[in-house]
């Protein structure tokens, strides 16, 4: 069946860390209720409903992982996401979505479940526990809303179907406001509320785009359903709590400004169960302590589920081990990350090396002989989610991370969940964001020597980003300085793999420190990492008679990374082929698709091999007479060592490509960027390629050697 969004087109598979197994549309009363079901473990976790202003899209970063453990069946309750929006406040009520639920278990075929709910999904959990026991084993209710007398006064000021003077502040929670003034405003005042705790802006974005979705009709018929208005009818939940008889866990923040702890306590109270403060957490929980929620509702849930007994292995028994996460986002991480686990081993012979990775990454460490952790088949892809988000030569890298935050919460939890069963003396992170991100939002997940290598600091806004952009770098960039100022420690090393003068020296942002001294502050610099030695690729003769091309010809490398983003530019360049070859016969040129992209899918020219993936790619490059990339740093810091003659485009609105790895190419006066505007045009192309096939490159800037020996000094010593 073709659902809708949440569950169709309308969101990219590729931004999901997890797809549905099944999915299907129960029908109530003529309502279509639209669910979704992943995995097969027991028990059944049914993940509520909220208040119809967001879809079940909110449990984004719950699903991925306890699907591994459980089977999780989300919906959409009435008047949100794909599920139908009947007309009138009688359709809304506590008892409809209490039904509702129901009528989804038995659509999905769930006997029993426990119930996970926030806000206002606890009242209806609360119904179903009570009018239907035999299917449910518990509830889990984070932050619930509304259906107990705990009042609030500054809510209650302001009455929800009454005309006010003014829109400020709680007043703007009003029928007449989201009709007839600015539904937006309102959202955005909602939801800032909602997430109360610092750099939250990702998950207040999200939260209005739902909103907008819902619209400012179906919003009030839903919310007098439940308060009772408009002809319907509404009771207190009170009276119910006491025929609940499952284990009951709530989960509450104490700076929960929406609906304060009181009610998480009452709720608590009625029901005999657990309460669980948050200090200083707010409404939206699943989506601000991801980590920390799915932790809970793993353990709550595995009260109804049989357990295995962990073993245990002596730690003087075990070899030495280190974890290596290498990001996946293009192949440069792991050229590199491999001359450093080589020259790590050569310091500690005793060392197991274990890598959790995924594709493109996987496939030079399986040419390197390396050990794939079994572990790195759940991992979400990183690289699928960036091609999504790519158009033509264009990835706004930024937002395309921040977009990636399922993914990124789902790889985390991956790497949580291994080192929580297996032993590693030593975890060493190359760029893994996910990992620094959230060890550093949950500290005492450590549970090992930790090292964080990059080779830039600072997100930076593009110019036609404007205010906001430049607004939202400075956010996360102001949330890295205050993690690294409050667990200085959690990082046993942070390792540039570059020098001082490879940074940047604009600001983090209006207020912040110098990305340069701030990181001349943090990190410890170990010069650039090229992941070989020149003097040990072999003579450029013998390479180019082992490649097949004459020594009476000219070669021309085209390579694009890692990943698919680069099929545009591989395209371009087949265009200027004729063009080229036709301005200089003896010019041939070597096309290098790479991993993620189909050779067979890019045209044919005389003149051009295509190749996928090249494992000796670095040889070619050592073999060639120019070469033509994409604006990485790895190859385009590789012809800069073998001092090569070479074109790069960045990407467009690819800060890193555009800001961090211009300026390091621009000190090493290696290579010459090109507009992508430029490769538009054949004739332009051509003509350039040929410009700089005969640049005089004697005057670049030698780049250091020994960087990952350096790099495995400053990691010997965690081991």
């Amino acid at each position: 069946m073709t659902l809708p969004a949440p569950y169709g087109d309308a969101v990219d598979p590729a931004a999901r860390a997890r797809l549905p197994d099944r999915s299907g549309v129960a029908v109530r009363d003529g309502v279509e209720l639209a669910w979704a079901s992943y995995g097969t473990g027991s028990p059944t976790l049914l993940l509520m409903p909220t208040w119809s202003i967001v879809p079940s899209r909110m449990w984004k970063a719950q699903v991925p992982y306890l699907a591994r453990h459980f089977r999780v069946v989300t919906f959409d309750g009435r008047g949100s996401g794909a599920s139908g929006r009947p007309v009138g406040a009688a359709a809304y009520t506590d008892v409809e979505y209490a039904a509702d639920t129901v009528a989804v278990m038995d659509d999905a075929g769930v006997d029993r479940a426990v119930l996970v709910s926030l806000s206002c999904g606890g009242t209806w959990s609360v119904h179903v526990a009570a009018g239907h026991p035999d299917r449910v084993e518990g509830l889990f209710s984070i932050a619930p809303a509304c259906g107990l007398g705990v009042h609030d006064d500054a809510r209650e000021e302001f009455g929800w179907s009454d005309r006010h003077p003014h829109a400020r502040g709680w007043a703007k929670y009003n029928k007449h406001y989201w009709l007839e003034g600015d539904y937006r405003d309102f959202l955005e005042f909602f939801f800032t509320t909602m997430y109360s705790e610092p750099h939250s802006t990702k998950q207040i974005e999200d939260s209005i785009a739902w909103g907008l979705d819902v619209g400012p009709r179906t919003l009030v018929d839903t919310t007098a359903g439940r308060l009772g208005c408009d002809g319907a009818t509404c009771a207190s939940v009170e009276p119910l709590c006491a025929g609940v008889k499952c284990p009951v866990l709530v989960v509450h923040g104490t700076d929960d400004r929406i609906r304060g702890h009181q009610i998480g306590e009452r709720l608590a109270e009625l029901t005999a169960g657990d309460l669980v403060l948050a200090e200083g957490g707010g409404h939206g929980l699943p989506g601000r302590e991801p980590v920390w929620i799915n932790h809970l509702i793993r353990d709550f849930a595995e009260r109804f589920a049989p357990t295995t007994p962990r073993g245990r292995t002596r730690s003087l028994a075990r070899p030495k081990r280190a974890l290596y996460i290498s990001s996946p986002i293009g192949l440069g991480h792991a050229r590199r990350d491999v001359a450093v686990a080589g020259a790590l081993r050569e310091l500690h012979p005793d060392l197991q090396v274990d890598w959790l990775a995924q594709d493109p990454v996987t496939r030079v460490l399986a040419h390197h002989g390396e050990r794939i952790h079994p572990a790195s088949a759940h991992l979400a892809s990183e690289s699928g989610h960036i091609e999504a988000e790519c158009g033509e030569h264009d990835l706004h890298a930024f937002q395309a991370i921040r977009r990636m935050d399922e993914i990124l919460v789902n790889n985390f939890m991956v790497l949580d969940e291994l080192l929580e069963t297996e032993p590693y003396d030593l975890v060493i992170g190359d760029e893994a964001w996910d990992v620094d991100y959230f060890l550093h939002e949950n500290p005492r997940l450590k549970r090992s020597a930790y090292a964080w290598l990059t080779d830039f600091v600072g997100w930076l806004p593009m110019p036609d980003g404007g205010a906001e952009e430049a607004a939202l770098t400075a956010d996360l960039n102001a949330e890295m300085i205050e993690h690294r100022a409050r667990y200085r420690r959690l990082r046993d090393h942070s390792i540039f793999v570059g020098n001082p003068d490879d940074v940047v020296p604009d600001s983090f942002g209006p207020g912040l420190p110098s990305i340069r001294s701030w990181t001349e502050e943090n990190f410890d610099f170990v010069g650039y990492v090229t992941g070989f030695e020149p003097s040990v690729l072999g003579d450029p003769a013998e390479l180019r008679e082992r490649f097949g091309w004459r020594s009476d010809e000219r070669v021309c490398v085209v390579s694009v990374g890692g990943s698919g983003v680069g099929t545009p530019l591989l395209r371009r360049v087949l265009d200027a082929v004729p063009l080229a070859r036709r301005l200089d016969p003896g010019l041939r040129f070597e096309i290098v698709a790479g991993p993620r992209i189909d050779p067979r899918s890019l045209p044919r020219r005389q003149g051009a091999r295509v190749h996928g993936f090249l494992p000796d790619l670095t040889s070619r490059l050592a073999a060639c007479d120019i070469a033509v990339v994409q604006g990485g740093l790895t190859t385009c810091m590789e012809l800069a060592t073998l001092r090569k003659p070479f074109l790069y485009l960045p990407l467009r609105h690819h800060f890193e490509q555009s800001f961090h790895v211009r300026r390091r190419l621009e000190r090493y006066g290696a290579g010459t960027c090109l507009d992508y505007d430029v490769a538009r045009d054949p004739e332009a192309l051509a003509s350039a390629i040929l410009r700089e096939l005969g640049r005089d490159t004697t005057a670049y800037r030698p780049v250091e050697t020994g960087g990952a020996q350096r790099a495995a000094r400053l990691l010997a010593e965690l081991v």
